[in-house]
């Protein structure tokens, strides 16, 4: 089962890909994990990588397709894999899937967690941080007992850059701009799923719906 999560950041595909990954004993592909280990093992791809992360650029798009190439072949991928936060445009969609042609695959289920704007900034603007432990609160949905400080330490909570609503929404803009042309690129394949339901509640959502395919 080839899995692609669609959605905005802050809207849940991390928690439903954890799920999904133990369902169907399936990894997710992380380009982030496969660019270091390239790295780390200083394979020719990974030297390649290397030269342009020191000089400050992005990984070209065909590097990664060939990291993913590596990637599809091993063992833990026999089952299918998760593939979540690429591609991210309609390029490098386009690339993967000549990729899947190449290696006589394609995407079983693209699945689209939808979350309107507001709540993603109410999400994700919410979250408090306590900086010497890394404990997260939220203001709505995990408050701590005392406002703006810390359950254990009593020390104050911080709002980190990632989730001030300036930094949200810019996400967001770029999110709508590039990555959501995605789903009609998909269109033939989507699952919309409602995700401003409890986890709960998207995760049978999401069940029933590939059982209903």
């Amino acid at each position: 089962m080839r899995i692609l999560l669609l959605g905005p950041p802050g809207g849940g595909k991390g928690t439903q890909s954890k799920f999904l990954m133990s369902k169907f004993d399936i990894p997710q592909i992380s380009t982030g994990d496969m660019l270091r280990a390239h790295v780390k093992n200083n394979t020719a791809l990974g030297k390649k990588a290397k030269e342009f992360m020191d000089k400050g650029e992005l990984v070209t798009d065909s590097l990664i397709l060939d990291m993913m190439e590596i990637r599809f072949q091993e063992q833990d991928c026999k089952n299918g894999f998760i593939l979540d936060g690429f591609p991210r445009t309609i390029k490098q969609a386009e690339g993967l899937d000549k990729l899947f042609q190449k290696t006589n695959q394609k995407l079983d289920y693209v699945i689209v967690i939808d979350v309107k704007d507001d709540e993603i900034v109410e999400r994700m603007g919410g979250r408090r941080m306590h900086p010497g432990s890394g404990r997260v609160y939220h203001i709505k949905y995990n408050p701590p007992k005392n406002k703006g400080k810390d359950d254990e330490t009593n020390e104050p909570l911080i709002i980190r850059d990632d989730d001030k609503e300036e930094t949200v929404r810019n996400r967001l803009l770029v999110y709508h701009n590039q990555t959501k042309p995605l789903i009609k690129y998909y269109s033939t394949s989507v699952i919309n799923i409602n995700g401003s339901q409890a986890i709960e509640e998207v995760k049978n959502n999401i069940i029933q719906k590939i059982k209903l395919i």
